[in-house]
């Protein structure tokens, strides 16, 4: 089969299509005939040496995929023959990839299979980070760093579904109005306004429940300021610095928590976990037609290298998808 490989860091020209065996199925596991894989910003950073894959994981890059089952090892049998779209730890930018059952859903008629890779690395990322360690809930305004990112996007989709009013930053008023048109309550030009500001005058001075971060840095403390009492600030990324200087006292003054995670190495069986959730609270809304991904655009997987140099210059809007067949 032919897949993408990151054989040197340094330069999205350093993609490279190889040809590789087609990967064999375990037990609970199904090789899928990829008809698209989701790209996403850990892709990048593995490609430049900067997040090499856990234990066990291909170094194809790829951590989403939809596609048919074509086989299924023990346990999975059910899944055989089935269009699904699925969270994987490696091995998407490929015509073949093996991925766990249980991180798999069926994917509805009402998606193409283009849109359902775009949904499990965000879905997934959102529901354990926003809703699972933020304790997000009914009513809850929410400030989300990169409004207008896959991350974003899903954020303002799922907020709309669970009645959260979110506030997004981003770094152009287009990026803002693009946002507040996907349902954002409120979007702050992060280049030109105070976010901590912003979020305070449209809180009415109480501030957020949660943040969810991929910022750090220097955003950290800022973040801080934008809170509630009680509120939470979960980190997902640091693409500004993995280190920031915050105020203790006022953490325990105001009760704040500070907390956050990774998904990519954790288990399967944790995977599953979120994945049983998010089949029974969130995917009848894919079923019935009202959660869909935002894409930014597809582009064939022989031409990754585009896809990860439209990410790094910013100027998408949704998710970008590699189309395999």
């Amino acid at each position: 089969m032919k897949a993408i490989v990151a054989p040197q860091p340094d330069g999205a020209e350093e993609l490279t299509v190889v040809e590789r065996p087609v990967p064999r199925v375990g037990p609970g596991e199904v090789l899928i005939q990829v008809a698209a894989a989701g790209v996403n910003r850990p892709d990048i950073l593995q490609r430049r040496g900067l997040y090499p894959p856990p234990p066990g994981a291909p170094d194809i890059l790829g951590l989403e995929v939809a596609g048919t089952v074509v086989e299924a090892g023990e346990g999975a049998g059910e899944l055989l023959g089935k269009k699904v779209c699925a969270l994987v730890a490696g091995g998407g930018y490929a015509e073949y990839c093996v991925a766990p059952a249980g991180t798999c859903f069926v994917v509805p008629e009402v998606l193409t299979l283009a849109e359902a890779a775009a949904m499990p690395e965000t879905l997934f990322t959102v529901w354990v980070n926003l809703f699972e360690r933020g304790y997000a809930a009914e009513g809850d305004a929410v400030l989300v760093h990169g409004g207008t990112s896959g991350i974003g996007t899903m954020a303002i989709a799922l907020g709309k579904l669970f009645n959260l009013k979110v506030i997004v930053t981003c770094g152009t008023d287009e990026k803002c109005a693009r946002a507040l048109e996907l349902g954002a309550a409120a979007a702050v030009n992060y280049r030109t306004q105070d976010f901590v500001a912003e979020v305070k005058r449209v809180t009415d001075g109480e501030g957020v429940s949660v943040v969810l971060d991929m910022v750090g840095g220097d955003y950290v403390p800022r973040n801080l300021a934008s809170l509630s009492d009680d509120g939470r600030h979960v980190s997902i990324a640091f693409q500004q610095g993995a280190k920031s200087e915050v105020l203790i006292p006022e953490i325990m003054r105001r009760r704040l928590t500070l907390t956050g995670s990774t998904l990519r190495p954790r288990s399967v069986e944790f995977k599953t976990m979120v994945a049983d959730e998010i089949a029974r609270t969130v995917w009848p809304y894919v079923e019935g037609g009202r959660l869909k991904p935002v894409i930014d655009s597809s582009v064939p997987l022989d031409r990754a290298a585009e896809a990860h140099a439209r990410m790094e210059a910013g100027e998408h809007v949704g998710k970008i998808v590699l189309t395999v067949r």
